[in-house]
């Protein structure tokens, strides 16, 4: 009398048993299925909110930059007060004075990694106000960077979305040192003139970090230090050049 209720009681627990393996099964399943998902979504997704970050970041790090220029106690020079004649046997030399130059390049490094400085440690003045760019004020201000939110669908180009969909979370930070070089542009201007301008190219090393993936690169800008015209003396004879034979012309000079 007691085996078939010990069969019955068997095979409830067999069909119990096959009822969780298949239940484990289907949720162990399931959740494979949606990592793969999102991983395949991320890896597509990637270059084009990485490509977003690389832009909101030059954006950030571009105003930065212009603020702390901007804070400069001296403005652009013009280019006659930093050019100098150095008599040099029976004619003169002209060239920009080195020691000017040096001067305003120096301070303005020291203002741009001040505020780039303080831009990471949340000073929010620093920081632009930006449509669809939210800061996070707790992880800036302890010092892992500047940290900022778009939403995914910004950051994937889908207009339609709008601010619908999660935040991805952006960091960058400065790395290494700021570089510059002195640059200068002359064009000829009228006779024996000129027209000179001289600045400074500042580059700025920075890296940035979105979810599983991270980029290095540059923020570049040109910063006027001096420009104008400097006039050289007109010759008494001109002429504009060239292979051919060129009329020249003859500047009347008045007797003393």
């Amino acid at each position: 009398m007691f085996f078939p209720r010990k069969r019955m009681k068997l095979r409830t627990n067999h069909k119990r048993g096959i009822q969780l393996n298949r239940l484990t099964l289907l949720i162990v399943t399931s959740i494979i299925c949606i990592v793969l998902f999102l991983y395949f979504l991320n890896e597509r997704l990637k270059p084009t909110y990485l490509e977003y970050a690389e832009v909101q970041t030059n954006k950030i790090a571009s105003y930065v930059v212009s603020k702390a220029i901007n804070s400069r106690t001296s403005n652009v020079l013009d280019v006659n007060d930093i050019i100098e004649d150095v008599p040099s046997g029976t004619s003169v030399t002209t060239k920009f004075n080195t020691e000017i130059i040096n001067r305003v390049r120096a301070e303005t490094l020291e203002l741009v990694k001040m505020y780039l400085e303080q831009a990471e440690h949340g000073e929010l003045s620093h920081l632009p106000d930006l449509d669809n760019v939210e800061y996070d004020v707790n992880k800036i201000q302890q010092g892992d960077g500047i940290v900022f939110f778009v939403p995914l669908a910004q950051a994937a180009d889908l207009p339609l979305l709008g601010n619908l969909g999660p935040k991805i979370p952006i960091r960058f930070h400065v790395i290494g040192n700021v570089h510059s070089n002195v640059t200068s542009d002359i064009r000829e201007f009228g006779i024996n003139s000129a027209y000179v301008e001289v600045g400074i190219h500042i580059e700025v090393n920075v890296q940035i970090i979105v979810p599983f993936a991270s980029k290095s690169t540059t923020v570049s800008q040109d910063i006027p230090v001096a420009m104008g015209l400097t006039r050289g003396p007109v010759p008494n004879i001109y002429t504009n050049g060239g292979d051919a034979v060129q009329p020249s012309i003859e500047v009347p000079v008045p007797y003393q």
